[in-house]
């Protein structure tokens, strides 16, 4: 099959944890970087695409499944610490590594692509700008922000594990494709993806939102939920029911450092070096007794 198992999907989680939790830190900071850039680019298409008019007035509820359509352009390191691989201080480090780079790329894209580029210039973006930064701070409580981070990042990274159960390009794709398309057509709130759509909303003077409101009232409780649902929903749970108590788990044959049945297989073959000395030694004994005869 083209596909790994559940258990097998879930042992690479742990090894790629294990990989990027070791990567140089400046590595880990320009790759989050370029990542919070592309979810930038991704979210400027849903704002362009929110501005058609007509969708907006007749069908509001099918703009958000285009916009949806267009986006999908952490769970490592939880994973890779559970299973005793990486430490939390690892993990913890290469967390805020890549929230920083996440937060610059984003930054980048929204004030100086964007913003200075002039893309939401128009009143007709700019009324889209203010509208979308409304319902993402304003209008939601932060127990409700929370609570739809949860479900964002248990989508996002159940995104990333099935992408990593198909081994080839196409299904890679299509894994990763629909449950981002369900978490932004849902309008959930992940931390990176806001960390775009608010600050080009205060680029363009959103009316009541500031930096300190962004993030107490977004950043904050987005990120929180996040972890929640990525962490423990995803992580935890796929590593409780998969890896916890387990055997070790070969990936394509091989498995990860000293772990596996190594032990019991030298063991196997002590045993059977002693068994063949004792052998050889028997076969000379009567050697000798049929030459003293």
């Amino acid at each position: 099959m083209n596909i790994y198992n559940p258990k097998e999907t879930t042992e690479l989680i742990s090894r790629q944890g294990a990989v990027r939790a070791r990567q140089r830190v400046d590595k880990v900071f320009m790759s989050s970087v370029v990542a919070g850039a592309f979810l930038g680019f991704a979210g400027a298409v849903v704002l362009t695409t929110n501005t058609a008019p007509w969708y907006q007035q007749n069908a509001p509820g099918l703009i958000r499944v285009i916009g949806a359509a267009f986006f999908p352009i952490g769970l490592f390191t939880a994973v890779s610490t559970l299973q005793g691989r990486t430490t939390i201080l690892q993990m913890l480090w290469h967390w805020t590594v890549t929230f920083v780079g996440n937060l610059g790329g984003s930054l980048f894209a929204a004030c100086i692509i964007m913003g200075y580029g002039g893309t939401f210039s128009t009143p007709v973006a700019v009324a889209e700008v203010q509208r979308f930064t409304t319902a993402k701070v304003l209008t939601p409580s932060w127990v409700q922000i929370f609570i739809r981070g949860i479900g964002c990042n248990w989508l996002i990274c159940m995104a990333i594990l099935l992408s990593n159960a198909a081994k080839d390009f196409a299904g890679k794709v299509c894994a990763i494709w629909w449950p981002t398309f369900a978490f932004a057509a849902l309008a959930f709130d992940h931390v990176v993806v806001n960390m775009f759509f608010v600050p080009i909303g205060i680029f363009v003077g959103t009316p009541g939102v500031s930096v300190g409101l962004y993030i107490w009232k977004s950043m904050i409780p987005s990120l929180l939920g996040n972890i929640v649902g990525g962490g423990l929903f995803v992580g935890v749970l796929f590593w409780y029911l998969y890896l916890q108590g387990e055997d070790a788990v070969p990936i394509d044959g091989k498995y990860y450092g000293n772990e596996g049945p190594k032990k019991e297989l030298r063991a196997e073959e002590g045993r059977s070096d002693s068994n063949s000395s004792l052998s050889d030694g028997r076969h000379e004994e009567k050697k000798d007794i049929r030459n003293m005869a």
